[in-house]
C-alpha cells in the first residue's frame, strides 16, 4: 500500500486545530483520520520551527530523479509485458499452410 502524503497546508491546519481546540491531540487526530503519533510529531515540528515547518527535505534534483526512476520502472513493466505477450501468443499456423508461396 502506498504511503500517504499530506500537504503542508493540511499539516499546518491540523496543528492549528490542535492548538485552538480544547480537545486532545489524540481526539483531533481521530477526527481527521490520522495517527495520533503523526499529529503529535507535526505539532512538535511546528513548535520547533514555526516558519520553516513542513518545508520538505527534497531538492528539485532529488524529485526529478525520483520521477525518472518511477518512469523507468513503468517502461520496464510495459516492455516485459510486451515480450511475454509475444512469446505466449499462439501463432496462426493455418496462414502458413495455406500460403501457396511456401508450398513445395
Amino acid at each position: 500500500m502506498p504511503r500517504k502524503k499530506y500537504s503542508a497546508e493540511f499539516k499546518a491546519e491540523a496543528v492549528e486545530l490542535v492548538r485552538s481546540s480544547s480537545s486532545s491531540a489524540s481526539a483531533v487526530a481521530r477526527d481527521l483520520g490520522l495517527s495520533p503519533t503523526m499529529l503529535n510529531r507535526w505539532c512538535r515540528e511546528a513548535w520547533r520551527a514555526p516558519k520553516g515547518a513542513f518545508q520538505g527535505t527534497g531538492t528539485p534534483r532529488d524529485q526529478e530523479l525520483a520521477r525518472l526512476k518511477r518512469e523507468l520502472a513503468q517502461v520496464k513493466k510495459e516492455r516485459d509485458f510486451c515480450a511475454t505477450r509475444q512469446r505466449t501468443s499462439p501463432r496462426n499456423h493455418r496462414e502458413v499452410r495455406d500460403d501457396p508461396a511456401l508450398s513445395l
